[in-house]
């Protein structure tokens, strides 16, 4: 990322699967793929995020499936992105020669990225052209569960196994023998494949060039709303790009991660499906993209969340794409899981638990959508101001927390938070449109809970708010996120405090953190996990809210040093060896990336520092 003419690298894996710090992400906005410094996609869903998986070798290297374009013996090779786009590179040595691979998951001509997905077309597109040299390249397309072909006039037919309802077109520059196989190339030869699904032309003009042409163009004439002027400006325009990958654009929807089922750490049982879109994101999403010029992507999430709320006439703490419950979670137990850490898991079972920071988080989110210009009907209103009424009665109710334990509830100070978030909001909206409800009643109790928590939270011995509303010291790195939803403010006494508490007994050395540590945090799972990348961005908007702002800085600057070389973060690292853990891309990490970027860059130019609700 940092490098424009990244160097070689050896091609390694671990048990058998690439680390994930050698795969980048390419999309189009209805599905994504993960495209390996090997050559092999391991990673697609068709025809969205939250489908079946066409390849999934990434869960099991023998099983799973992949589609690979690479020389027969890589020595080794090299990523990047073409510059401002979801257009990725990959160059790949063999004892004979050099060959340099185009992927891209393909946008039409005059796409605008902040439209419905493009209609008519739905092909990724792999184009191989050799540098130097002479090279047998190898073309492999294996479904999961292996698939039926028929030869076309224009290609092949492809017909799943496990999917005979979706029928893929397989097209070439090159003859095909079939879905295996080898083509002896020299200097200046290409091999051009395009896998087509959904509405597609089989006998319309083949013609890669033109299409990674008007891709890469999309993405750039998208890029023109890019406004951002602070620490880090290229990972941070990857980063917005990343995000971009993980929005279902059509509906709205942001999924936390384009991955399920990625360990953390490897060889336990965190393993969880994340292609999903949860309600808690929105508020942190809103204010990146918004903050450096997407406000149309924000305000499309923020609409998606009050129709999914609306039409589902309950709240709920993810959602699938089109705003319905998600499925039950099951274990795969035909596949063995990245480097045989099973289970393999579809669906989430944290769906329907009992979460009182939803409350919080719809009511920002509407609060958010009216800053912006939206509206908020009457049937709307009365179902938001149902809500608030919940919110101040939920705040005493234990529940299982942000980080969606599977352990006993609890009152967590985070969701007691986010209750007074709620009732907040709901106050500030009413008075600010004269709407019917109980609003004294709102404020009164707002500024009360503020109060609550500022005192039953705090363990005098330890110098902390605590975990859980009735004190104990007990550490929860989602404290620190209490300022940026304007629960208490970064330079409280009792929030510096916290905030140094925590950067002590929650440290993961060399900046990182972890959620909360589980001697002390039972969470109901078997072992431990790695340090939780997002919890340092938020650390850093901490120092930055307490005017430590060079601080904060090299925070920042040592968290972004740990990106990929194509400036790709996870959910978790190991604070040992720096690999990265759990699903990946994690949306979550690059809202960080942003965020902790905009209030340094505002710190620093003298501005207030921004918060991840409606102000700033």
């Amino acid at each position: 990322m940092h490098d424009p003419d990244p160097p070689f690298r050896p091609v390694r894996r671990r048990d058998g699967y690439l680390p994930l710090e050698d795969l980048a992400l390419i999309g189009d906005g209805t599905t994504a793929a993960l495209v390996g410094l090997d050559g092999s996609i391991p990673w697609m869903c068709l025809p969205r995020f939250d489908a079946e998986p066409l390849f999934c070798g990434l869960l099991d290297h023998a099983r799973g499936g992949r589609f690979v374009l690479a020389p027969e013996d890589v020595v080794e090779a090299r990523q990047r992105y073409e510059p401002d786009t979801g257009v990725l590179t990959t160059e790949l040595r063999a004892p004979t020669g050099l060959v340099r691979v185009t992927d891209a998951l393909a946008l039409r001509s005059g796409a605008d990225l902040t439209d419905d997905v493009p209609a008519g077309r739905s092909e990724l597109v792999r184009s191989a052209v050799v540098l130097s040299g002479n090279v047998r390249l190898r073309a492999e397309l294996e479904p999961r569960g292996g698939a039926q072909t028929r030869a076309l006039f224009s290609g092949l037919e492809v017909v799943p196994s496990r999917r005979p309802d979706l029928r893929l077109h397989l097209r070439s520059n090159r003859p095909l023998t079939g879905l295996h196989s080898t083509h002896d190339l020299r200097e200046g030869d290409r091999l051009d494949l395009v896998l087509s699904w959904g509405r597609f032309h089989r006998n319309r003009r083949f013609d890669t060039d033109t299409t990674l042409r008007e891709t890469a163009g999309a993405w750039r004439r998208w890029m023109r709303h890019f406004d951002y002027d602070g620490p880090e400006e290229p990972l941070v325009r990857r980063a917005a790009i990343t995000l971009k990958l993980c929005d279902d654009w059509a509906g709205g929807a942001l999924v936390a991660a384009p991955t399920s089922s990625l360990p953390a750490p490897v060889g336990g049982v965190r393993n969880w499906d994340y292609r999903y879109a949860w309600i808690r994101d929105a508020a942190f999403a809103v204010f990146a993209l918004r903050r450096i010029g997407f406000g149309g992507e924000a305000d499309a999430f923020l609409g998606w969340v009050l129709d999914a709320f609306e039409y589902g006439r309950r709240p709920r703490i993810m959602y699938d794409l089109r705003g319905g419950p998600v499925p039950d979670e099951v274990e795969d137990d035909e596949l063995e899981g990245y480097r045989r850490s099973a289970p393999v898991r579809w669906g989430n079972g944290a769906a329907d638990q009992r979460q009182h920071d939803i409350y919080g988080e719809i009511l920002d989110c509407a609060d958010q959508w009216l800053l912006s210009g939206g509206e908020i009907q009457p049937p709307l209103w009365a179902s938001l101001a149902g809500l608030a009424d919940a919110a101040g009665r939920a705040w005493r109710q234990p529940d299982q927390g942000i980080w969606e334990v599977r352990s006993d509830a609890r009152v967590f100070t985070y969701s007691a938070g986010l209750c007074q978030v709620a009732l907040d909001r709901a106050a500030r909206i009413g008075e600010r449109l004269g709407l019917p409800g109980q609003i004294t009643k709102w404020r009164t109790s707002a500024d009360e809970l503020r109060r609550l928590i500022l005192t039953r939270s705090w363990d005098e011995d330890a110098q902390t708010f605590s975990a859980h509303l009735d004190g104990g010291g007990v550490l929860d790195a989602s404290l620190l996120a209490l300022p940026l939803r304007e629960v208490v403010p970064a330079d409280h006494p009792r929030m510096m405090a916290t905030s140094r508490t925590i950067a002590e007994r929650l440290s993961a050395g060399n900046g990182l953190l972890y959620r909360y540590l589980h001697e002390e945090s039972p969470d109901g799972l078997a072992g431990d996990e790695g340090a939780f990348v997002l919890c340092s961005f938020w650390q850093v908007d901490n120092l930055v809210g307490q005017g430590r702002v060079e601080e904060a800085g090299q925070l920042y600057a040592s968290l972004c040093a740990r990106a990929s070389r194509v400036g790709l973060l996870p959910e978790q690292i190991n604070p040992t060896t720096g690999e990265f853990m759990g699903n990946f891309p994690q949306a979550f990490s690059h809202i960080g990336i942003i965020g902790s970027g905009v209030n340094l860059a505002r710190a620093k130019a003298g501005t207030s520092a921004t918060k991840a609700g409606t102000q700033g």
